[in-house]
Parts: structure tokens; sequence; C-alpha cells
């Protein structure tokens, strides 16, 4: 699995003028699943995300997690974070995990988010979602659990 995480004052997914998923600060998830990611990938994402300190303390410091200031997640599912580009100029997406594994991956991913005790919003998985956010810092964090 791949996690591109980032630090918002604020984010949003809509979908037809609607607004289904939004947060103040906290996380901009977004989440690739690679076609032989298992719950394991997802395991080591649910502990490190929530203790990942890149929040400022009382000194400036990045020292405080996502669950040291109460923050909230917006998870988006991203297939397209698996693209292959080493070939012509049309990525190729064939490692991106196929719906009936990505889905309940995605699904256990931000039940697990929850089960640490964090606020979870979601966009809408294969949606076509507009995604809004304000990057705070900027600070973008990104996971890949094949090379941890």
């Amino acid at each position: 699995m791949k996690a591109v995480i980032q630090r918002v004052s604020q984010a949003s997914v809509t979908i037809d003028g609607q607004i289904i998923g939004e947060i103040d600060r906290g996380f901009m998830i977004l989440l690739g699943i690679h076609e032989e990611d298992t719950q394991a990938d997802a395991d080591y994402l649910i502990r490190k995300i929530p203790l990942l300190r890149v929040f400022e303390d009382e000194e400036g410091k990045m020292n405080q997690s996502l669950q040291d200031i109460a923050g909230s997640v917006l998870s988006v599912s991203q297939f397209t974070l698996y693209a292959d580009t080493r070939k012509g100029n049309r990525p190729s997406f064939i490692k991106a995990a196929r719906p009936e594994t990505a889905i309940p991956l995605y699904e256990y991913f931000n039940a697990g988010l929850r089960q640490a005790g964090l606020k979870v919003e979601t966009g809408k998985f294969g949606g076509d979602m507009d995604v809004a956010l304000v990057n705070d810092g900027p600070v973008t964090i990104i996971f890949d659990t094949h090379d941890k």
C-alpha cells in the first residue's frame, strides 16, 4: 500500500456538487492499494499513522501526533498511486488492486483508524471526486508498505 499523507488545516471531497466528506485539522490521506496487498499492509499503516508526529508542539517542533491534537482523517482511495509510467506516455495501472480486493482493504483501513480513536471521513471508492485541501506547512509524508 502507498499512503500519501498531507497535514491539512482543512480538506473536503465533493461529488456532483455535494460535500461527502470534510475535516478540519488533520490528515488528508490518499491510499493506493497494490494487487498483492493484504490486511497486514493495512495494519502497518493503522499502527503508524495515528502516532506520526508531524504537528507542532508549544515550542514549534513537529512533536505531536494526530491523536495528540484530536485531529481527523479524510481518506480517499487513489489507485493512480500505482501508475507505471516507464513505457510511453499513457500510464498503466495493472499493479493497482482490482475493486474486489481494494474495496475491502480500503474499508478495513478506515475501520482500523476509527478503532484507533480517530474521526475518519471518506471519499467514494471509484467515484469521480473533487478533492480540496489546504496543506498545512506544507507537510507531506509518503508511506509504502513494500519498503518498510
